[in-house]
């Protein structure tokens, strides 16, 4: 089965726009989605002779079981940021969600209101959710959610589009309630509030009105601009018909305001963006378990990035269990390490032992759906480094990175095992 070659992408004649392409496998499945300014330049990057140094192997993995690419371009960068999460949540690309830390990205949440609120709220505080739909975290205003778009992972890039969108769309958010903070919004024109006094105080007319701009909200998440500018055109003519020429006007501003979003903040972002991630971090991570018999069980995971230990990054665990079993040890503190949301997923994992070590950090991951890279280091009866466990293009390629980083994890484990026997310090 031949894999994708970049002279392929001469015939696809990918166009210079912004928009969102995807991977596909020998099936036509989504293998990974994303998003460019530039969907010929993005996609071209891929088949660079660096992309391991700029992507790291599960992206490599990534483009050599893909067969085609597609693509669907926008008209503006903040369109190829909410299409894309739709149709990750739709797709659920392997290769997307694995990478994506869910329960640190943020979802924009319409709440069902007489006047429903925006705002964004955190993927572990939606968990939260008792069963029908009010946030307990919200203790003082608890809400119903109405709808829900995302994930987003960039948390910048998702709230600069929230202000543009504001601009279009003046939606009241999470602190609405709170008439000092309204106060800001209504004197800046960004408040519906302003609904009112256009319809002479008459709260239920406003507030159909305003029903209507979250419904205009709606169907731009749902990456349905075709479907949102044919109800504007309609209610343009229909309040043009009824001589509403002051709605009329309105709906006519918007729609001009839709064919020219202002994403300036949004193009140098993604232009921020694009530049790290060619320039990416190369994490890895290491795992050892030290006992004495089965007591005193601890672990730990040292990282280094390109290269270069990174002792802040270090983490100790004291296991739960005083057990001669290393194979629980490891599946214990490795499930701990990716119940930290907040810590960046490595980009390969190392752990001291065999194939079964290899295979149990694997289930792990795969058990929560990230696809990371594992290699066991074997030792000699000397305690030296004899084989490594894993792809062999990558642990030939880091071999020696792969050997220092398990000698550090070991002897960053045995410290914190001695210390413990000694004076036993908190974990």
């Amino acid at each position: 089965m031949k894999k994708m070659k970049s002279n392929q992408l001469t015939k696809l004649k990918l166009p210079d726009a912004p928009g969102i392409y995807i991977f596909r496998d020998v099936r036509k499945r989504p293998l990974y989605i994303g998003r460019a300014t530039s969907l010929r330049n993005r996609v071209r990057s891929y088949f660079r002779a660096d992309v391991i140094e700029g992507r790291g192997p599960r992206i490599v993995d990534m483009v050599t079981k893909s067969r085609t690419v597609t693509w669907e371009t926008c008209d503006s960068i903040l369109e190829t940021i909410l299409l894309e999460a739709e149709l990750i949540k739709k797709y659920q690309p392997y290769y997307n969600i694995d990478e994506r830390d869910d329960k640190s990205s943020l979802y924009v949440v319409i709440t069902d209101e007489p006047w429903p609120r925006v705002f964004l709220a955190r993927a572990r505080d939606l968990d939260q959710q008792i069963k029908n739909d009010t946030l307990i975290k919200d203790k003082k205003l608890p809400f119903k959610m109405k709808k829900k778009f995302g994930p987003f992972p960039d948390s910048t890039l998702i709230k600069e589009a929230l202000k543009i969108l504001r601009r279009l769309f003046p939606f009241r958010d999470k602190k609405a309630n709170d008439p000092r903070h309204e106060a800001f919004y209504q004197a800046i024109g960004q408040s519906p509030d302003r609904l009112l006094r256009d319809y002479g105080g008459d709260k239920e007319i406003a507030r159909q009105n305003y029903l209507e701009t979250i419904r205009y909200l709606i169907l731009f998440f749902q990456g349905r601009k075709g479907s949102l500018e044919a109800q504007l055109k309609r209610q343009m003519k229909a309040y043009a018909k009824e001589l509403r020429f002051e709605e009329a006007d309105q709906a006519k501003k918007l729609l001009y305001a839709l064919d020219h979003i202002n994403d300036i903040a949004l193009i140098k972002r993604e232009a921020a963006s694009i530049q790290f991630n060619n320039k990416k971090q190369f994490r890895m991570e290491a795992y050892d378990i030290s006992h004495l018999g089965g007591s005193e069980n601890v672990g730990a995971m040292v990282v280094s990035i390109n290269g270069q230990p990174t002792p802040a990054e270090y983490r100790k665990f004291k296991i739960s269990r005083n057990k001669n079993d290393d194979i629980a040890g490891l599946t214990e503190i490795l499930s701990r390490r990716l119940n930290h949301s907040e810590w960046p997923y490595p980009d390969m994992i190392i752990v001291d032992g065999n194939k079964t070590h290899a295979k149990r950090a694997e289930e792990v991951l795969m058990s929560r759906r990230i696809n990371i890279p594992v290699v066991a280091v074997t030792k000699d009866e000397h305690h030296k480094a004899e084989t490594l466990v894993g792809s062999p293009d990558i642990t030939k390629r880091y071999r020696r990175e792969v050997i220092q980083l398990n000698a550090e994890a070991h002897r960053f484990t045995i410290k914190y095992h001695r210390a413990r026997r000694g004076t036993i310090i908190p974990s």
